[in-house]
């Protein structure tokens, strides 16, 4: 239902993640009977999550490892590791800086040419390794260095920027990318985003798009919202989404997942996207606490170094734990951050969901005083839920 700003202006009702819960319905299972597998392109997953194609969070070591644990990292391709032949020097400067010169630093730092043999040789390290070569450009770069990362073998390739679509208008002296040809061309499967919106997701999908990134500033590090105002919470955005994905395979028989991506920090958030629609997510912060990420406890916005409008930030998200603690336990806190993959299990035993598709369907309630309610000592403790 509208809701009345002022006179001709109405808005739509939209809910974040923290407003709504799952209501258990009439059976529960195993968890260990829980099925989370799902497909993404033509890779199979035993685990619905990809950590983000930050810097902070996805080297070559991580999505190594990310592949190895049944999950899934993206490397971003205009980042330090394509700019730089030794990142680890710059990475200590990221970490070491103030925060007043955060900005400038990135800044000067992201000023570095990527390099085309940067980027075969990041992929090349990867697939030797044993590790999914899952890469990731805004559309820009995608037209840069499509030909390039298809010629050095990458499994993925994902298109991405604050907001991606097949409607963009570009002055005459530019040509923008082609988002359906692009698709059309690759000998890999493409995922576009991001989105927010039932309209855009079908125009994606109907570009040829192997998967929908849905979300927009929710991020723990990105301040878009802020600076540009732009974003709809995460929990409509994935509902609306998820509704283009099912018309699209009524009308094609073309199931192609969509995405939950930004501002999920606990095992509790992950379990509510799918719940909305999505088939799986992508989260960075929660993958820079590992002991393995390459940020040093710190974690960065991908919009940070823009040299006009920075839509990004520095947070420090400390080091709680190893990969496989934080992804498959098992768990050293309490607060949902730990054993991501046996929280989703857990939460789909407890509402009786055996796999992604049945969770999809479970009852959501809108619940603002779900984090909240009976967590008085907690939170004046600063423990479990109140920290």
């Amino acid at each position: 239902m509208d809701i009345q700003i002022g006179r001709g202006k109405t808005a739509r009702r939209a809910y974040g993640i923290d407003e709504i819960a799952l209501a258990p319905g009439n059976g529960t299972l195993d968890p260990s009977l829980a099925d989370t597998q799902w497909c993404i392109g033509n890779i199979e997953r035993k685990i619905p999550i990809i950590a983000s194609a930050m810097d902070s969070v996805v080297d070559v070591r991580m999505a190594v490892l990310l592949s190895q644990l049944g999950a899934l990292g993206v490397l971003n391709l205009e980042g330090i590791y394509t700019r730089y032949a030794n990142p680890e020097p710059i990475l200590d400067r990221i970490a070491s800086v103030g925060k007043e010169e955060f900005v400038p630093l990135m800044q000067e730092l992201y000023a570095e040419p990527i390099k085309a043999e940067l980027i075969e040789q990041r992929i090349r390290e990867i697939k030797q390794q044993g590790g999914i070569a899952a890469v990731s450009a805004t559309p820009v770069g995608a037209s840069k260095f499509g030909s390039v990362v298809a010629k050095a073998g990458a499994d993925l390739f994902f298109i991405q920027a604050t907001v991606v679509s097949t409607a963009h208008l570009s002055p005459e002296s530019v040509i923008p990318l082609d988002l359906a040809k692009f698709c059309q061309e690759m000998p890999i499967p493409v995922i576009l985003g991001n989105c927010v919106t039932y309209e855009v997701t079908l125009n994606l999908l109907k570009a040829g798009a192997a998967a929908v990134l849905v979300g927009i500033g929710p991020g723990a590090a990105c301040t878009s919202r802020g600076v540009l105002g732009v974003g709809v919470p995460q929990a409509t955005a994935i509902a609306d989404c998820a509704a283009a994905r099912d018309d699209y395979y009524q009308e094609t028989g073309k199931y192609i997942p969509v995405i939950a991506d930004g501002g999920l920090i606990t095992g509790g958030d992950i379990c509510k996207c799918i719940a909305c629609g999505a088939d799986g997510v992508m989260i960075g912060s929660p993958f820079a606490r590992a002991a393995e990420a390459p940020g040093r406890g710190y974690h960065w916005g991908m919009a940070t170094p823009s040299p006009v409008l920075p839509r990004g930030t520095r947070i420090r998200v400390s080091t709680t734990g190893t990969l496989e603690q934080i992804l498959t336990g098992p768990a050293q806190l309490d607060d949902g951050t730990h054993n991501l993959l046996g929280a989703l299990k857990t939460s789909m035993g407890t509402l009786g969901a055996k796999n992604i598709k049945e969770m999809q369907q479970v009852e959501v309630v809108i619940a603002p005083s779900l984090l909240t309610e009976g967590k008085v000592y907690q939170k004046a403790q600063q423990l479990g839920m109140g920290k």
